[in-house]
């Protein structure tokens, strides 16, 4: 990121592939790293250390994550917001959580207690979310509303394939340090990309009012956003609740004898169908100027997914699930993105603001992995465990109605 002259609160110049595809790809290599270990290593990882208490341990290890998220994502925003050194306000976060992810990585890599993948967990968790707190920012920095859903759904369509690349390419290496290895240096060179190609927006002549918890909260204070909060918390808790333990349904419910292939195949499917969608979505949205109707129609084709897990619970089933959460995951990462830019209440504190709303993104995660355990042990299992996910995934839809200020 070069230095640049002071940018307008809302940017108005259209962006090109210069800058699309370098934070395209900065996107991508961030949610492989979070989502392989996620998905699929730290599951396998406890089923040779404890595989007896392996639900019970990845709910342990996922859940302090996702605790150190919900604080992590916000403070780091702010901290953006507030930088005003000669690196700018988003670089320092992208260049040290890009470093600081890959040490927490090999710390994964090296694992070899529950302890040590908690800690390895926690300190990449950590360093990911004061990543991605600055590279979500970059939307609003530079990105005019025209373009925020096409935009937003490139970034959407990263999250589903860096899972598939994610566990696909470290599927293919027999030693876990050296998947995680792969893992950090994917996110290092794609920052490098990133940082060394597009440039820095100077911050706002007014700062932002100094950091306080009451700061924090206030965005919450706009119905809005707030609504808007609740609604991207309701989603992502109900896809939690389906996608958390899909390695254990697969191994234990569906009989597969290959879970992780399993894993890897069901995400190949959410992820074509995703592609057939994400753009799609993203352009009529923009072109239509509607953001509304895009979000509650594909979390409703999410819902039929998870239906679909709790109805089908068969191999045929669980790819037919993936193929509807993908094809509504891809027009809901796009659109509900650019609805959320157009409801913050701060261009000051955009980073702020946008870690809040990552908190409803974190927030369901850490306590997801307990419900999940708690349903498989005690609730009745899978089918309860995705029937109350479609439920919640479904509210969600019915709230979207009350945002006043986004057709």
């Amino acid at each position: 990121m070069t230095a640049a002259a002071p940018a307008p609160l809302v940017p108005t110049a259209p962006v090109s592939w210069r800058f699309i595809l370098p934070y395209t790809l900065a996107t991508l290599a961030m949610w492989m790293a979070f989502n392989a270990p996620g998905q699929v290593l730290i599951g396998q990882q406890l089923i040779t250390l404890d595989e007896a208490n392996k639900e019970a341990n990845l709910a342990l290890i996922l859940g302090v994550g996702a605790l150190i998220s919900l604080l992590a994502n916000p403070i780091f925003g702010a901290l953006s917001d507030r930088a005003r050194g000669t690196l700018g306000r988003r670089r320092p976060y992208l260049i040290g959580g890009a470093v600081a992810a890959t040490a927490g990585l090999l710390l994964l890599g090296v694992g070899g207690s529950v302890p040590v993948l908690v800690a390895g967990w926690g300190l990449t968790q950590l360093a990911l979310n004061a990543y991605q707190a600055a590279l979500t920012a970059v939307i609003p920095d530079r990105v005019p509303p025209s373009q925020r859903a096409t935009v937003s759904g490139l970034a959407g369509l990263s999250q589903v394939l860096g899972t598939i690349l994610g566990v696909g390419l470290t599927g293919a290496l027999p030693v876990m340090l050296a998947k995680y290895a792969l893992l950090g240096a994917l996110l290092l060179l794609a920052m490098l990309g990133f940082v060394l190609t597009s440039r820095d927006p100077q911050a706002p002549a007014t700062p932002p009012a100094p950091l306080s918890l009451a700061g924090f909260l206030s965005p919450l204070r706009h119905r809005d956003f707030a609504l808007a909060w609740l609604t991207r918390g309701l989603v992502t808790l109900g896809y939690a609740l389906g996608t958390t333990y899909l390695l254990y349904f697969l191994r234990d419910r569906v009989g597969l004898k290959d879970p992780a292939a399993g894993v890897f195949q069901a995400n190949l499917a959410a992820g074509g169908a995703l592609l057939l969608t994400v753009m799609l979505g993203g352009i009529l949205s923009d072109r239509l100027g509607r953001r509304k109707v895009f979000v509650i129609g594909s979390t409703v084709v999410i819902a039929t997914g998870l239906l679909t897990l709790a109805l089908l619970p068969t191999w045929p089933g669980t790819l037919a699930a993936a193929a509807l959460m993908g094809a509504g995951f891809g027009v809901y990462l796009a659109v509900d993105v650019a609805l959320i830019t157009e409801v913050l209440p701060s261009a000051h504190d955009s980073a702020r603001d946008l870690g809040v709303i990552n908190v409803a993104l974190t927030l369901p995660q850490t306590f997801a992995p307990a419900l999940c355990a708690l349903f498989v042990t005690s609730l009745g299992g899978y089918t309860p465990l995705f029937l109350a996910a479609a439920v919640i995934t479904l509210i969600s839809a019915a709230l979207v109605q009350g945002i006043r200020g986004v057709k």
